[in-house]
């Protein structure tokens, strides 16, 4: 039976620039504080991470710095996404070689491909390493998702295990747990959804909330582990507005723009990102106050 590569919150980490490089000695401040935080793991060169925006010696230097950063401290699941197979199969075989626990693989962008052609591009990809694959189904930005029959037959592969659950479809979600195999796991890839998803039987959630609040979404994971669903919808109803003013403009501009608002050296967005519109980002400090965080920044 296939095992889970973490159970719990996952923080889909940030890249750190400055003066248009990547900030590594920020980030080491921002593993640290995640590995306090209770973070399970930690998805690097994701959408959060801005790999869009990476060059390939960046996405693959990253990867390099925080497995060696986070020395085994934590599970590091590496972006290996592409909407070219042959380029996911190096990132994939190069996050390998550099010791990542597993990868976190996004539908092909752009091209818009088949069921076929998904099936097709991911036993390619699983195939060429021998480390576990999340799947990522976020149809939004991407252009293109799974059906539920479609991840029943991506789940035979034995180093395919699970999908970060992106669309918002609980029918999608309902019909995969009912045909798929118990090892074939599900988590969040959305904050606001941890919760109903976890009750639906989601091992935890890939976050975004979690790059400055690692311990909240730990600790809702954690309650809903602990089958204490009301000490869950507590902190979800606590942070629930904060949770949806992360996406009030495209991830990660205001996850971004909140951590250099609480003193992290989160650092600017490349372009086509750019700072938020004046209004979203009175809303968004309105909603970290409401939680009792302090702007500094």
């Amino acid at each position: 039976m296939k095992q889970p590569l973490f159970k719990g919150s996952a923080t889909a980490l940030i890249t750190p620039f400055k003066d248009g490089k990547i900030n590594f000695e920020a980030m080491k401040r921002i593993i640290d504080e995640q590995i306090e935080g209770g973070t399970a793991a930690l998805v690097v060169c994701g959408t959060t991470g801005e790999s869009a925006t990476q060059t390939l010696e960046e996405h693959m230097e990253t990867v390099d710095f925080c497995v060696k950063y986070a020395a085994g401290r934590i599970c590091i699941i590496a972006g290996a996404g592409s909407n070219d197979t042959a380029a996911a199969v190096m990132l994939a075989q190069h996050a390998e070689h550099s010791g990542a626990d597993g990868l976190l693989v996004v539908t092909p962008y752009y091209n818009k491909a088949t069921q076929k052609g998904l099936i097709r591009h991911y036993n390619v990809i699983a195939d060429s390493v021998n480390v576990p694959i999340i799947l990522y189904n976020v149809p939004g930005r991407t252009g293109c998702g799974f059906t539920a029959a479609t991840y029943k037959e991506l789940s035979a592969h034995p180093n395919i295990i699970g999908v970060k659950e992106a669309s918002g479809n609980f029918d999608l979600i309902n019909e995969t747990r009912a045909i798929c195999d118990d090892d074939f796991y599900i988590w969040s890839g959305d904050d606001a959804l941890t919760l109903p998803m976890m009750a639906m039987g989601a091992q935890g959630v890939i976050s975004v909330l979690s790059n400055f609040l690692p311990r909240v979404m730990a600790d809702i994971c954690s309650h809903c582990f602990s089958n204490d669903f009301a000490s869950a919808r507590e902190l979800n109803r606590k942070y629930l507005h904060l949770m949806n003013a992360m996406f009030c403009e495209v991830n990660p501009i205001p996850v971004k723009t909140a951590m250099n608002l609480l003193g992290y050296d989160a650092g600017e967005l490349r372009l086509p990102l750019c700072e938020m519109d004046p209004k979203n980002l009175e809303n968004l400090k309105a909603e970290l106050v409401n939680v009792g965080l302090e702007i500094v920044g």
